[in-house]
């Protein structure tokens, strides 16, 4: 594809390659130059869509890589470092990353059907059930949600605690990714269980019993899903990943999904880049929920207003909510988006950085993030060859 900002992503995903499997970041800062399961995964994505054979190696080696340091409890790395002989392996800084293990077994299925080789789930057999039975030990009451501890996903220094959205969402779609080669009727009753919990849990007026009657009766329902909820009750955000996984997966009413839809294009509309930001609205000092985040970092605080998890614009999750505009029709906002993805990718001579202030649009966080590149290159494919992912 003769595409600058394509060629460009392209470009950085391979300068992001390594033996092990794709970086987080080209550059070498802090710990982005290690193997994340879920950036390596989002970038193993990306390579599928391209196409691009060296870099569907490269996803290939990534889930290797996570696969040969899985804990024996199940848990998958949350990244691996590797230096010459020396291996290291994290699986969680302040708190375990649920999220790394649904990422695994996205990636593996993923890989599988694209590359027309049902021999490489086959192989991995016995690391996805211990993935499964680990995910089924962290609903902790067996009512089919996954309970997940602050700091336990993507958003690891963000508010969101307990029955997160985005995490069931993910569950979901790894049940679904491996249920198109186990054919498992106790899979696809389990996919509709989590499903039933959700749409309960998480829509309003929903016919069901509760998780948490009392708090679900306090809450003001807006029109999307809120980000989680737990025994201290929900917490409201718009959560802009975990709603596009929803719509991408077609999960709620026709009508609950278009009003989604509806809030979702009018907050992008709203803001100076004309993307998402991750979470809104922004947490402000003055707010109750300022002291749950202050805290919530392992090195330094980057959740000002409008920056980071904070209400802060990801190339990542814009990838995402363009592959939800595209399941549901909205092709051109979806081109619009990508332009968008790429105006913000291109800034400094393509420095592909980690997010940007939705106000005042600055770049925040690491430069030469692969998997801003990866946003361009699905959302891109998505839209200019039809390609789509294993739902």
């Amino acid at each position: 594809m003769n595409d600058l900002n394509y060629n460009k992503a392209i470009e950085l995903l391979q300068s992001a390659s390594s033996t092990e499997g794709f970086l987080a970041s080209a550059e070498d800062v802090s710990n982005y130059k290690r193997v994340w399961a879920r950036d390596g995964v989002i970038c193993g994505l990306a390579a599928l869509a391209s196409g691009n054979e060296e870099l569907i190696e490269i996803f290939r080696r990534t889930l290797e890589t996570l696969a040969n340091n899985q804990h024996h409890n199940g848990t998958i790395p949350s990244n691996v470092m590797t230096n010459e002989d020396v291996i290291k392996v994290s699986y969680g800084g302040l708190a375990g990353r649920v999220d790394a293990v649904t990422w695994f077994i996205i990636g593996i299925c993923q890989y599988s059907f694209y590359t027309n080789d049902s021999t490489f789930v086959k192989k991995y057999e016995g690391n996805i059930q211990k993935c499964l039975q680990l995910l089924e030990a962290w609903e902790f009451n067996n009512k089919h949600l996954l309970y997940v501890p602050l700091s336990g996903n993507w958003a690891d220094e963000y508010i969101t605690d307990g029955y997160v959205l985005s995490d069931q969402l993910l569950r979901i779609w790894a049940l679904k990714s491996y249920n198109y080669f186990a054919k498992d009727n106790s899979i696809s009753n389990k996919i509709e269980k989590i499903t039933e919990q959700i749409e309960i849990n998480f829509t309003p007026n929903s016919v069901g019993e509760k998780y948490h009657e009392r708090a679900y009766n306090e809450v003001n329902f807006q029109r999307y899903m809120p980000c989680s909820f737990s025994p201290a009750g929900y917490k409201m955000q718009f959560d802009a990943f975990g709603n596009s996984l929803a719509l991408f997966l077609n999960i709620g009413s026709k009508d609950f999904q278009n009003s989604i839809l509806e809030y979702s294009i009018e907050l992008k509309n709203e803001m100076p880049l004309q993307l998402l930001p991750a979470f809104w609205p922004a947490i402000k000092e003055s707010d109750l929920d300022w002291n749950l985040l202050k805290n919530n970092c392992k090195y330094e605080f980057r959740n000002h207003p409008n920056e980071f998890h904070n209400g802060g614009t990801w190339s990542m999750v814009n990838g995402f909510y363009g592959l939800a505009l595209l399941a549901k029709e909205k092709r051109l906002e979806a081109n619009q988006l990508l332009d968008s993805i790429n105006l913000m990718n291109a800034e400094e001579d393509f420095s592909f950085y980690e997010n940007f202030n939705s106000k005042t649009k600055v770049p925040n966080g690491v430069p030469f993030c692969a998997w801003s590149a990866a946003a361009a290159v699905m959302l891109g494919q998505s839209i200019n060859t039809n390609f789509k992912f294993l739902v």
